[in-house]
């Protein structure tokens, strides 16, 4: 699994600290960390939450990443934005049982945490620990296991109605501020890291000619 970390501005102090608490539970399990920043208060690139939304869903629908790990203040606004996508379904994150519940249950592709909201000592503590639970079991397998078939089925019917309700990404590239997609995918390391492994040409086309 490719995941990809995005700070908004506000929090992207802490970017250091989430990346590090990821990938000493991501790495060993085989998966693949890639940070999009902010990597720092003053970077170039500010990234909102709103911001955050959108560059979540070029990767996840550019196939550039299978997994976002997103966050702001309260992490609310980072959770909505990226909810407002195409094929990006976010969860509110502040503990381990959200953690779990969310990948087994919710089975989304993205988890919004709260960076600012009781992140006081032992912060990255509950990062790791929430982050083991996250990726501890394949997503998908319901919890508690006598609520498996209709959770499963719920997922899928919630899948079908997204679909419907969101339009395609290429139409949202199109149709959306371009300064504001120009400023979204500026990013210091963005064209390192989402052009090799784009997997959606007509996406990778669009955003290179702007």
């Amino acid at each position: 699994m490719r995941i990809a970390v995005i700070n908004e501005n506000s929090q992207a102090a802490k970017n250091a600290l989430v990346v590090d608490c990821l990938k000493k539970v991501a790495e060993p399990m085989g998966h693949i960390v890639d940070n999009y920043g902010m990597y720092t208060p003053d970077d170039a690139c500010q990234i909102t939450y709103v911001k955050a939304g959108l560059l979540a869903a070029i990767l996840i629908n550019a196939k550039a990443a299978d997994f976002i790990v997103t966050g702001c203040g309260t992490g609310e606004g980072a959770m909505l934005a990226c909810n407002v996508f195409p094929n990006v379904l976010c969860g509110h994150i502040e503990d381990v049982e959200d953690a779990f519940m969310f990948a087994q249950i919710n089975d989304g592709n993205a988890v919004a945490f709260p960076f600012a909201k009781k992140f006081g000592w032992g912060g990255e503590l509950t990062l790791t620990y929430a982050f083991e639970k996250l990726f501890s079991a394949p997503f998908g397998g319901g919890y508690p296991p006598e609520r498996v078939e209709p959770e499963q089925r719920n997922k899928k019917i919630l899948d079908s109605v997204k679909a419907v309700t969101t339009k395609d990404m290429m139409t949202i590239l199109k149709e959306i501020d371009q300064d504001f997609l120009r400023e979204t995918v500026s990013g210091e390391r963005f064209a390192e890291l989402f052009y090799p492994n784009c997997q959606v040409p007509e996406i990778a086309e669009y955003l290179k000619n702007l």
